[in-house]
C-alpha cells in the first residue's frame, strides 16, 4: 500500500496466518481497509468506496513526501512543500500464482461535473508469479487502453475500452481473450471481510428470516440462522458443536422453522427452553456469528477478521482462537487486532493446529505506519510498482 492514510509506503508479508497487532491509531484499520479496496476493484467498486471516504483529498497520505533529518531531529518543524510527484494512491498484491497493482489519481477537470471526488485509475497491471517483470506481465494497462497476453505469447490491444472510472479487472475480464485475468478477477472475488458485525438489540441477526441455504454469511449476519443450518446439513457439523461446546460447556445450537422462517435457539443445561436469539447476550451472538463465518462450507482463498474479539467476554476468546486456527489450514486467513490475548491465544495454538503464523506488529512514526522491528526496506518483501 501506498500513500493511503497512514500508510505512507507498507509492504508486509502474509503467512497461512497472518496476526496484525499494534496500539490504537497506528493504522491497523488503515491496512484492514486498504485490502477491502483491492477486492472491491475486482467487483468494480473500488471508487465508489474512495469517493464514499471523501475522495482522495481525505484518504490520501496527509504528511510531507519525505521527512527530513533535521526534522527527524526536532531541528526543524514539519512545514508544507511543493508537491514533485503526481498524486498517486497505489495498492496492490503478490502471490505464488498472480500479482496485481492499481494506481489511483485525482480526475482531470470536467465543467459542470458533480463527480469531483471520484478519483480515476491510472495504471493497472497482473502478472504471473510474486514479483512484477516485464516478461511476467499478463496485462496492462495505461489510462483508457490495454493490452492483454495472449496464448502465442503475443498481446491483444484494446484502445478507448475502458473509462477511468473502470477497472479492467471487472471490465475485461474475457474467458477467451484474458483467462489469466478472469481467474484472478475470481480470485478476489472470492476474499472475504468480517468485522463489527451487529449485535444490538435491533441486529438483524435477532430476527427470524426466511431461510434458503447459505454456504456464506451475510457480512451483517442477518442470516445467522440459515447459515448454522447450512453448516450442519452441508458442511462440519461435528465442528460447529465442538465450538458452541467449548464457548458454552454442557450447550447446544439448533435452528427451528416456523411458516418458512428459520429462528436460532440455544439450549443450555438447566433452561426448560432454549433462548431465542433476541435474548442473546451481544457477547454470545457474536461468538455464534463468528463459528457461522468461519466454518463456511464455501471457503474463500482469502478471509480477513477485524477486530473479532470486540464484546466477547475473555473465556471467549480461546475458542475464537481454536476456530480461526481450524479454518487457517485451509484458508489463509488475516486477523487485526489489539486483544493481546487472542494473539497470544492463536501463538499458543499454532503447533497444535500445525498452521504457520506470521505476527506483524505496527506503529507510527512521525504519522506513518511502520512495521516493528524492520529496520529498512531491504527486509520487506521485493516489490515493485508499475510507473506512470
Amino acid at each position: 500500500m501506498e500513500n493511503y492514510r497512514s500508510l505512507r509506503r507498507l509492504v508486509v508479508p502474509l503467512g497461512r496466518l497472518t496476526v496484525v497487532t499494534g496500539a490504537n491509531g497506528t493504522g491497523k484499520s488503515s491496512l484492514y481497509r486498504s485490502l477491502r479496496l483491492l477486492a472491491d476493484s475486482a467487483r468494480g467498486g473500488a471508487i465508489a468506496a474512495l469517493a464514499r471516504e471523501g475522495g482522495l483529498p481525505s484518504t490520501l497520505w496527509a504528511g510531507p513526501e519525505k521527512t527530513g533529518r533535521a526534522v527527524r531531529e526536532g531541528r526543524y518543524a514539519v512545514e508544507p512543500t511543493v508537491r514533485s510527484e503526481p498524486v498517486s494512491l497505489r495498492l496492490g498484491f503478490a502471490g505464488d500464482e498472480f500479482g496485481y497493482a492499481v494506481d489511483f489519481g485525482h480526475p482531470a477537470p470536467v465543467r459542470g461535473s458533480l463527480f469531483g471526488l471520484d478519483p480515476e485509475i491510472k495504471r493497472e497491471c497482473t502478472w504471473a508469479g510474486p514479483v512484477l517483470r516485464p516478461a511476467a506481465l499478463l496485462s496492462d494497462r495505461a489510462g483508457p487502453a490495454v493490452r492483454t497476453r495472449t496464448a502465442d505469447g503475443g498481446w491483444h490491444r484494446t484502445q478507448g475500452a475502458l473509462r477511468p472510472y473502470d477497472s479492467m479487472l471487472s471490465e475485461l475480464a474475457d474467458p477467451q481473450l484474458a483467462p489469466d485475468l478472469l481467474a484472478l478477477r475470481e480470485l478476489i472475488r472470492s476474499w472475504r471481510f468480517y468485522d463489527h458485525v451487529r449485535t444490538d438489540a435491533d441486529a438483524p441477526a435477532r430476527t427470524p428470516r426466511v431461510g434458503t441455504r447459505t454456504p456464506v454469511l451475510a457480512a451483517d449476519g442477518s442470516d445467522l440462522p440459515a447459515a448454522l443450518q447450512t453448516i450442519r446439513e452441508t458442511g462440519d457439523h461435528a465442528a460447529l458443536d465442538a465450538a458452541v461446546e467449548a464457548a458454552f460447556p454442557g450447550s447446544g445450537v439448533t435452528v427451528a422453522e416456523r411458516d418458512g422462517r428459520f429462528e436460532l435457539e440455544l439450549h443450555q443445561h438447566g433452561l426448560l427452553r432454549p433462548l431465542g436469539a433476541a435474548e442473546l447476550s451481544d457477547g454470545t451472538l457474536r461468538y455464534l456469528l463468528w463459528t457461522a463465518a468461519l466454518l463456511t462450507p464455501r471457503p474463500p482463498a482469502l478471509m480477513v477478521l477485524n477486530e473479532p474479539e470486540t464484546s466477547l467476554h475473555p473465556d471467549l476468546l480461546d475458542p475464537l482462537a481454536d476456530l480461526i486456527l481450524t479454518v487457517a489450514r485451509n484458508t489463509q486467513t488475516v486477523v487485526v487486532t489489539h486483544a493481546a490475548p487472542l494473539a497470544e491465544a492463536l501463538a499458543s495454538g499454532v503447533h497444535r493446529h500445525r498452521v504457520d503464523l506470521r505476527t506483524i506488529t505496527l506503529l507510527k512514526d512521525f504519522g506513518q505506519t511502520e512495521v516493528a522491528g524492520r529496520e529498512g526496506p531491504l527486509d520487506e518483501p521485493l516489490w515493485y510498482w508499475p510507473k506512470r
